[in-house]
């Protein structure tokens, strides 16, 4: 009887096998969700977002601002959206760029970081709670389009970004 048992029963290494199959099949799947892109038109994408931002605390720059923040020329893009706080004592700020082509998301990721960087050193010391926001600044990358945030409500404008995808 305990050859028959032994022999109707799935050995170790077969089960690890479909865990392994099952677990591959997860990852791919969560990958596609997570970094795949849209073939939604920068305006909707634009729009959603700016939908949800708190016009009272931030305004929408001009192409000018954004070379000066940044040192990102808006020409060379196929959308960019450009929000920053009215006050100088305020971190604050949301960028969306839809790119022409992956090449150009790395010299955008370290635009932003550069930018992170700068203005944690300006107000280190004496604005802590500003500094603290740009230690939680949110960036993502979904396909052609790169999203930056510095806000105290960045998860709400983080998922009116992933949403509007």
């Amino acid at each position: 009887m305990t050859g028959e048992n032994r022999k109707s029963r799935p050995e170790i290494p077969e089960i690890a096998k479909y865990i392994v199959f099952v677990l591959v099949i997860a990852y791919v799947v969560l990958l596609l969700l997570f970094a795949s892109g849209s073939s939604r038109p920068f305006e909707e994408v634009a729009a959603a977002v700016s939908d949800s931002l708190d016009m009272e605390v931030l305004t929408q720059m001009d192409d000018r601002m954004l070379k000066r923040n940044f040192g990102l020329n808006s020409a060379d893009y196929s959308g960019v959206m450009y929000y920053t706080s009215t006050s100088s004592m305020s971190v604050e700020e949301v960028l969306l760029i839809r790119v022409n082509s992956r090449k150009q998301i790395q010299q955008i990721t370290d635009a932003i970081d550069e930018r992170i960087n700068t203005r944690m050193d300006a107000f280190e010391g004496y604005a802590p709670e500003q500094v603290r926001l740009l230690e939680d600044a949110q960036q993502s990358v979904r396909g052609r389009y790169v999203f930056f945030v510095v806000s105290s409500q960045a998860a709400e404008y983080r998922n009116a970004f992933d949403t509007s995808l």
